[in-house]
């Protein structure tokens, strides 16, 4: 037991807990200190900043990192798998990648779990120019097929789509075409007779190249994102407030484009120390509103923006298996988890919209 004086001066006696309850209130009557903005590093599977970058970049650029408390760096690798083996050596917290080293990594002992995606639907597509003499995909028999690297997990999912219809893989042949300004020319000089690209590449061309396509999708994988962020067993069980704030931040990065594509094109420019112009900011935002459909808040209504379900990786993987690109379907909890999207969604949609649209 102790004392404490009265109001009047007469000492009254109080239990331990009575003065633990005063001590509490005091506390929280106190001024708090602030956060400390914590440290988050990325690893992106590309090697220079980029469309796949925008998200991180519109998040910077609108503040929703310094609203989180992080402090957000990044680093390029040349190509997604090197990303992975980065992240899961622990040379970076977080991968910036496409998801098939991650489902192939598995058999061979790189252990990384995929957290939230950043496409809305899934990335690989097939598409010839809008005058080309392929209509069906019966017609696809005997073409040449450009994709940016060879031997890319596009050609699974395009073997797939293909078979559906009848076709074998001796009825078609993959050629490596290269991305960006070399993809372009490629199609533009009809060197190939359609493209198996990352959909990305094909607005890129649209827009660039004054191209129309036909496109077309895979009927069970078209609502599967199969890009988005990764980390280690490790680092999600030491830094998993660190990467639900991380989480959040892209989300409503995803909202701010989704709102407002020609102020996230400004913001993409200026964190890519890329010359802002009239010619340049016309260019990204044409790119942006075109990409409307695949980036993660294509539903902005969606309670769930980003989520990745473990069950569409086992789904994913067994294409990945049945075409020779790894053994056997992964165990949907090895490679994915939505731990983190109730948070990441647990915003104000409406004040995101506000800010999105007051600027320009």
């Amino acid at each position: 037991m102790r004392f404490i004086s009265s109001p009047g001066g007469s000492p009254v006696r109080v239990s331990f807990l009575a003065a633990l309850f005063l001590a509490l209130i005091v506390a929280l009557g106190a001024p708090r200190a602030a956060l400390a903005d914590d440290p988050l590093s990325i690893i992106a599977g590309n090697a220079a900043p980029g469309i796949f970058d925008a998200l991180e970049l519109i998040a910077a650029g609108a503040g929703y990192y310094k609203q989180q408390h992080l402090i957000v760096t990044k680093d390029y690798a040349t190509n997604p798998g090197t990303a992975a083996q980065l992240v899961a050596s622990g040379k970076a917290d977080v991968a910036s990648l496409s998801v098939e080293p991650i489902l192939i990594g598995s058999e061979k002992g790189l252990h990384l779990i995929a957290f939230l995606s950043r496409q809305a639907r899934y990335s690989y597509v097939l598409a010839v120019l809008a005058d080309s003499p392929i209509h069906e995909l019966a017609d696809f028999k005997g073409a040449t097929l450009g994709e940016v690297n060879p031997g890319s997990a596009v050609e699974p999912a395009v073997t797939s789509l293909l078979g559906g219809a009848g076709l074998r893989p001796s009825d078609f042949t993959f050629v490596p075409v290269g991305s960006g300004s070399q993809g372009l020319a490629a199609v533009a000089a009809r060197r190939v007779s359609g493209v198996a690209f990352p959909y990305i590449e094909v607005v890129n061309d649209t827009i660039s190249g004054n191209l129309k396509f036909r496109i077309y999708r895979h009927p069970i994988l078209k609502d599967i994102g199969n890009v988005g962020y990764a980390a280690s067993a490790a680092t999600i069980a030491s830094k998993g407030d660190v990467l639900r704030r991380f989480s959040r931040a892209i989300v409503e990065a995803a909202l701010f484009v989704r709102t407002n594509p020609a102020a996230a094109a400004r913001l993409y420019l200026e964190g890519a120390n890329q010359k802002v112009t009239p010619a340049s900011l016309d260019n990204i935002t044409r790119i942006f509103t075109a990409f409307q459909d695949d980036f993660p808040a294509a539903n902005p209504a969606n309670p769930r923006i980003g989520l990745i379900l473990p069950r569409d990786m086992v789904l994913y993987s067994r294409y990945l298996a049945d075409y020779g690109f790894m053994k056997a379907p992964v165990v949907g909890a090895n490679v994915a988890t939505d731990q983190f999207i109730g948070f990441a969604n647990d915003f104000d949609h409406k004040a995101v919209v506000k800010q999105a649209l007051s600027m320009h």
